[in-house]
């Protein structure tokens, strides 16, 4: 494996950070997941402007976008596979122990690791945990990532895959890598950005592409929906066949395998669409 850290390639056992890079010290970076098949990159201009975006909001500064793609453009090339997890890591770079940041500029680390194909249902838990919708990190895409750990390993003690959050105020929020849609009479519906979910980019273009629409939802819609599905770089559209005790029939409804469907067909012909 070959991962590309601040400037150049290496071999694994040779790509090294800093101990004392902030992204790990105090968690301050940001970073993006790209879904890659055969080497080509999915939606990786939408993610590369989130990545700004949320660079933006912890106040580091822009990405060089080229150096970017240069990095992502080696690593795809040296390590060929099927179907991969492209990660891109931007960091605070090194610093003083402590929430300051030093002044040696940021960090930049691209790295990819094989994946499979998701199934096509899972089952979900709710967890007691909540996002916070007015948090300083709210719609960043952050290292920040420990209170998903918890709850994604409390999922998984459940048999799920995934664990969904609500919010301070008892909305239906996101996943812990995911967002949450549910049919209601018929209809798509997906919690708006401001609930504290990411705006995920499968997220909009899901909801783009099917006509799903923001609604503010209280959590236990979960009891009620008629069908409910994740999207996320890897699981595209997954339909929810187990949410806690409740089984929803047929998983998946006629709704949501019509969504998976159409995401198929318009990310095949699509492979770097745009939101404008």
């Amino acid at each position: 494996m070959k991962l590309w850290v601040n400037g150049g390639l290496y071999d694994e056992e040779a790509a090294r950070v800093s101990v004392l890079d902030h992204g790990l010290t105090a968690g301050d970076g940001v970073f993006e997941t790209v879904k890659a098949e055969r080497g080509e990159t999915f939606a990786l201009t939408l993610h590369l402007e989130r990545l700004t975006r949320s660079a933006r909001g912890l106040g580091l500064p822009d990405p060089d976008l080229d150096e970017v793609r240069r990095a992502c453009a080696a690593v795809l090339a040296a390590n060929p596979m099927e179907l991969g997890r492209l990660r891109i890591t931007y960091t605070g770079g090194l610093s003083p122990l402590g929430s300051e940041r030093g002044d040696a500029g940021a960090g930049l680390v691209v790295a990819v690791g094989e994946t499979s194909r998701r199934p096509d249902t899972t089952a979900v838990v709710t967890v007691p945990w909540t996002r916070n919708e007015r948090g300083a990190l709210t719609g960043l895409k952050t290292t920040s990532y420990a209170e998903n750990v918890v709850a994604l390993a409390r999922a998984r003690e459940r048999g799920a895959t995934e664990a969904l959050f609500g919010n301070t105020v008892g909305r239906l929020c996101e996943g812990t890598g995911s967002n949450v849609f549910v049919v209601l009479d018929g209809r798509i519906h997906t919690p708006p950005v401001s609930s504290g979910c990411l705006a995920g980019i499968t997220r909009a273009l899901a909801a783009r592409w099917t006509g799903a629409v923001e609604t503010d939802l209280p959590l236990d819609v979960l009891e009620t929906a008629e069908e409910i599905f994740l999207t996320s770089t890897l699981r595209d559209v997954q339909a929810v066949h187990r949410v806690d005790g409740r089984e929803l029939a047929a998983a998946p409804g006629p709704v949501t395998a019509k969504a998976m469907r159409i995401f198929e067909e318009r990310a095949a012909a699509d492979r770097d669409p745009t939101l404008g």
